[in-house]
């Protein structure tokens, strides 16, 4: 197994991503190359908690100009995990 703190990058914290905590759904930007199963594995082992599911979206960078030229920010993937049992603390 990759590090799990490879995996998983960042946990989003957004208006939408508080509102699911209440359902025990949690908002992960992960790495480009992770699958479900490395994302599960990863969840379980930095926050000791037990994973029900996950769902993924690739999304697209947003084009952004600078001067003349236009450019492109990168590409990014978001994991939406629903805890079965436990949750994590935010702040």
């Amino acid at each position: 197994m990759k590090n799990p703190f490879a995996i998983v990058q960042t946990l989003m914290i957004t208006e939408r991503s508080m509102e699911m905590k209440d359902g025990n759904k949690y908002i992960f930007k992960v790495a480009r190359d992770a699958t479900k199963f490395d994302i599960r594995d990863a969840v379980e082992s930095i926050y000791e908690v037990k994973v029900g599911s996950v769902n993924v979206m690739n999304r697209t960078g947003k084009k952004k100009r600078v001067g003349k030229s236009l450019g492109r920010r990168p590409n990014w993937k978001k994991a939406v995990v629903t805890l079965s049992d436990g949750s994590i603390d935010i702040i």
